[in-house]
């Protein structure tokens, strides 16, 4: 006889004999459990009444087994008669603990990094594509500071990362204080954070010896906030550098950016023109009007090594 979920059901008791365990038949035939079925839908109106007809074992001498087809019970990968692994039951394996020994150095999420400290002078090597550096590309609006300070990046044979000022100060994004709309005291204080931001994460790259380049429009006119804040937060082995191209070069460039990166030309000449300020302060500068990206940056290693051997006092 075939039920309706699609599993045989068992012989009948016959005297003598224990109960037969259906459950138990199931697991060990590794056929899946019973799930309910919708209810089989009742008579129609107005039939008669149901009379059971002769049962098979009565005696009736019609009584018989409907001719139903079999239907194979479901099979899981445990065949009937086979031997279960130890451990494992009906519901699958049993539930393995988790070690309570620490993880080694070697598990992932466990790497032990060193404290990020000031940044020391670096010692004098010929050449800079080998070594850990922390550079600070200084230049007025539309100089080029972020595109060559990428690039240089991007190109050096160690681990260098770039950490743009602007770009961690964007990080601010309710409540961001526009220096275009006016220069106070919430637009210098999120200047400030932003550079102590940037000199937190210099000397934790360079710390787990990664190199950085950092750039940033720093005034010659406001050491404090400017250039001996970047020294603070760094290190004194953090190395200066100006990108200074002419005022036409940087109105051309300032006019190809868009959003609040684009200032006005009245800005951008002003700005220029306290940039100026640099010349005779000891800091190296570059003049890159007439340069390209990959000529800037390779000028701009011959600098670093030139201020490494001799070192600026500023």
């Amino acid at each position: 006889m075939q039920h309706a979920g699609g599993a045989p059901l068992p012989p009948p008791h016959t005297p003598g004999q224990p109960p037969h365990d259906w459950a138990q038949h199931i697991e060990s035939e590794g056929t899946a459990p019973l799930r309910p079925t919708a209810p089989a839908p009742g008579p129609p109106a107005g039939a008669p009444p149901y009379q059971p007809g002769p049962q098979p074992g009565s005696g009736h001498p019609h009584a018989q087994l409907p001719a139903h087809p079999r239907t194979p019970p479901a099979q899981t990968p445990h065949q009937p008669g086979a031997p279960q692994p130890p451990g494992q039951g009906w519901h699958g394996p049993a539930p393995q603990h988790a070690s309570a020994r620490p993880p080694s150095r070697d598990t992932t999420g466990h790497v032990a990094l060193p404290p990020g400290g000031p940044v020391p002078i670096p010692q004098a090597i010929e050449g800079t594509g080998a070594t850990t550096l922390a550079v600070l590309l200084i230049g007025p609006a539309g100089a080029g500071k972020t595109t060559v300070a990428r690039y240089w990046a991007q190109h050096r044979r160690v681990p260098t990362a770039h950490i743009s000022l602007d770009d961690v100060r964007e990080w601010v994004c309710s409540g961001f204080a526009d220096p275009q709309s006016g220069w106070n005291d919430h637009s210098e204080a999120q200047y400030r954070l932003a550079r102590r931001t940037c000199g937190f994460a210099a000397r934790n790259f360079l710390a787990n010896g990664i190199s950085c380049i950092l750039d940033d429009a720093v005034f010659p006119d406001r050491p404090v906030v400017g250039l001996g804040g970047w020294k603070r937060h760094v290190g004194p082995g953090l190395l200066p550098v100006v990108l200074l191209p002419g005022l036409e070069v940087v109105l051309e460039r300032n006019a190809e950016r868009s959003g609040n990166r684009r200032l006005s030309d009245e800005e951008v000449a002003g700005i220029h023109g306290r940039m100026a300020g640099w010349y005779g302060s000891g800091l190296p500068i570059i003049d890159n009007s007439q340069y390209d990206v990959p000529t800037t940056a390779r000028l701009l290693d011959d600098v670093l090594a030139r201020t490494i051997a001799s070192p600026p006092s500023w």
